[in-house]
């Protein structure tokens, strides 16, 4: 196991951080700030490369592009929103194959049907338990490493009921997931009520979302209410998006970046982030390398 697994840092009894990222660049400067999980979000990802909302549209492959740029710049443990593996048991199979070879070490499943919604959307609705179940025993063996863990996600609360999502994550941690999600708790009592009855089982998920049904607490309260990994999935997105909408709004009236040059990185400041420097270098040694080998 490397120094990153989150197989093993969960199995140390640690409550895991993830940061919600999009591309490469948000998974560096992650990295950077002291990161050492990230949450690759799908709907992050339809936000920004496609510029709509997280309604199913992004696709595996897509995903499965995005997980390989940015394992290409950051060695972080990176769990992956699979949505709900793209069709049935053998789509999930070619779903967890292919982003386990990406790169991800975590691959989040959930039992919606497709096309799916974002888990703090309304009107959606489930597959059969019986089928979540097959699907997930068809990820577990479509891995190739018991160090890839597989995350069972119900989205049951808001269609069934809070009893009937812990019914559905009983049994999808019967069918062996290794990490339960059951999305959208609607208060800190049903949240306590998750850990007590289902934290005993495997450790379990909480999702941050501002402005989502859930009540928002920090990765510190989180802990103390029992779970063991607090994603904020969607935050960078709605972060950046105030700023674009602020700097282009600037920009048109201003027609100049003066006014808001407190707010951004100058040529300078953003090539120092991106390691230019460091990588112009190394090309220059192997050049000079090179040129001493002929």
């Amino acid at each position: 196991m490397t120094a990153n697994s989150l197989k093993q840092r969960l199995a140390a009894g640690e409550t895991v951080l993830a940061p919600g990222v999009f591309d490469a660049l948000t998974a560096m400067i992650a990295a950077n700030a002291g990161f050492t999980t990230l949450y690759l979000s799908g709907g992050a990802i339809a936000y920004t490369k496609l510029g709509r909302p997280d309604i199913g549209l992004v696709s595996m492959t897509e995903v499965a592009d995005t997980i390989t740029l940015v394992r290409d710049r950051v060695g972080t443990a990176l769990i992956v929103d699979a949505d709900n593996g793209y069709g049935n048991a053998l789509n999930t199979q070619r779903t967890v194959r292919l982003f386990e070879r990406a790169g991800a070490s975590a691959i989040q499943l959930e039992d919606q049907s497709f096309p799916k919604r974002c888990g703090h959307l309304q009107d959606k609705s489930l597959i059969p338990v019986a089928e979540m179940v097959g699907k997930l025993r068809a990820a577990l063996d479509a891995r190739s490493s018991a160090e890839t863990l597989i995350i069972a996600r119900t989205d049951a609360i808001a269609v069934e009921g809070f009893e009937a999502a812990l019914e559905r994550a009983h049994l999808y941690a019967d069918a062996g997931a290794d990490i339960l999600f059951v999305e959208a708790p609607r208060t800190e009592a049903q949240m306590r009520m998750l850990t007590a009855t289902l934290g005993p089982r495997c450790p379990l998920l909480a999702n941050m979302v501002e402005g989502g049904d859930t009540p928002l607490s920090s990765a510190a309260d989180l802990a103390e209410m029992g779970f063991r990994i607090a994603i904020f999935p969607g935050g960078i997105v709605r972060a950046l998006a105030r700023t674009a909408r602020d700097y282009y709004a600037s920009l048109h009236a201003a027609g100049s970046n003066s006014p808001f040059a407190e707010r951004m990185f100058d040529f300078k400041g953003l090539n120092g982030v991106l390691g230019t420097e460091a990588m112009l270098n190394l090309g220059t040694r192997y050049e000079a390398a090179g040129k001493r080998e002929a």
